[in-house]
């Protein structure tokens, strides 16, 4: 079963990282000595559009973006260690293409609690959905879904505190909380006491035999943005280079996720199937202040977006695989007070999407070399097909990861 963490199946292994990865690794990382890596990943892009242009009816969120032509990626320093019986520590940098660097993470997280409880605290990714938890060497693609774009600026992370706990019973249950700082988007950094964002999830799972596992989940995120400012929004009256608007009010997300995984015997080196999708839905309450520069209009404004992705990704030998994806976005409706009647963003009617493949070639375990293609429908009129090469080189002692 999923929950019998230290079961020597192939599949098992496959399929239960989540649950064993900080038993495992508290063990295996020497308390004086961290374990170090350093992941390094480079990308060539070749695109036809403009990446900075919003995605069409999402553009008071984020732009990740691709880069064009050669780049260096956001590559990681990772550091991991016992600290005593009680506790293990947890850092990741990364280190800016452009210069300078970052803390992706870094916290403690206890090894010593009983009746499958476990605690986390400090910088980490939000355990809400399937991908989010992942660190980008670890993506099946050289992006994330639309989804995470819009939505999370690629991916959720926070200053806080995790609970988890594991239930004992044959099937996986996992339930588990988080409150945090709220600073990153979908929220603000807003100087204040106590927590501005929170996190629900409920993860179950099972084996079906020796060949088959699944995962499903469900997400649930709150938090608060205030005087937050969007520059560059577009709006019916198609006002050049966009306006700048600015939002005060809450942030309720719902996602669902699934993962299916097959391997023939249960021998997942050899080959696998992976199978999975989310599903998250937003609903912003609240004050917006268009035009912040010029009209300076404030007015009531509630919106709800949602989107989902379907990937499959086949592994048909041990050193081969290749994968498929399809992203769809809805901006969904949008009721503004009458101060704001026919202002903020264009078109709400088109739906964003996305069709994606690629083929990784894996030299070793430590060694990755991808091609990706895509052609991407996410902004109206710009159909942008897009060709990607990407390398990523593992050093060091870089233990096992999420499930």
């Amino acid at each position: 079963m999923l929950k019998r963490i230290c079961s020597n199946t192939a599949v098992a292994v496959l399929l239960c990282h989540s649950v064993g990865a900080s038993a495992a690794s508290a063990t295996s990382d020497n308390a004086f000595n961290p374990a170090v890596s350093f992941i390094m990943v480079g990308t060539y892009g070749n695109l036809q559009r403009d990446p900075t242009v919003p995605v069409t009816g999402f553009a008071m969120n984020p732009v990740p973006g691709h880069q064009q032509g050669f780049n260096l990626g956001e590559s990681e320093l990772g550091l991991a260690a016992d600290i005593d019986p009680q506790f293990r520590g947890v850092a990741t940098i990364s280190l800016l293409p452009s210069g300078g660097s970052s803390v992706e993470n870094a916290f403690v997280q206890t090894t010593a609690l009983e009746n499958g409880v476990n605690l986390k605290f400090g910088r980490f990714f939000s355990a809400l959905g399937y991908l989010n938890e992942q660190h980008s060497h670890t993506w099946d693609f050289v992006d994330q879904p639309l989804v995470y774009s819009v939505l999370w600026g690629d991916q959720l992370k926070d200053d806080g505190i995790q609970l988890k706990w594991l239930a004992p019973t044959d099937l996986f249950v996992e339930v588990g909380g988080e409150v945090g700082k709220g600073s990153n988007f979908p929220g603000t950094n807003t100087a204040k006491n106590g927590s501005g964002a929170g996190t629900l999830f409920v993860h179950i799972g099972d084996d079906i035999g020796i060949e088959q596992s699944w995962r499903a989940g469900l997400s649930l995120h709150q938090t608060r943005q205030t005087s937050a400012l969007s520059t560059g929004v577009p709006d019916q009256l198609n006002t050049p280079g966009g306006v700048s608007d600015s939002f005060t009010g809450s942030s309720n997300t719902a996602g669902l996720d699934f993962v299916w995984k097959y391997s023939h015997n249960g021998n997942f080196r050899e080959s696998y199937l992976k199978v999975q999708s989310e599903y998250f839905r937003r609903k912003d309450s609240g004050q917006l202040t268009y035009d912040t520069a010029g009209a300076n209009l404030t007015g009531s404004y509630t919106g709800t977006q949602s989107g989902w992705y379907l990937q499959s990704v086949y592994q048909f030998t041990p050193n081969w695989r290749s994968g498929i994806r399809y992203d769809r976005l809805d901006p969904g409706t949008v009721s503004l007070g009458a101060a704001l009647a026919g202002k903020v963003i264009a078109n709400y009617g088109y739906n964003p999407s996305r069709f994606t493949w690629m083929a990784d070639y894996n030299t070793s375990e430590f060694a990755r070399i991808r091609l990706q293609l895509a052609h991407d429908n996410s902004r109206q009129g710009l159909a942008d097909n897009q060709l990607f090469v990407q390398y990523i080189m593992a050093m060091g002692a870089h233990g096992a990861h999420q499930y």
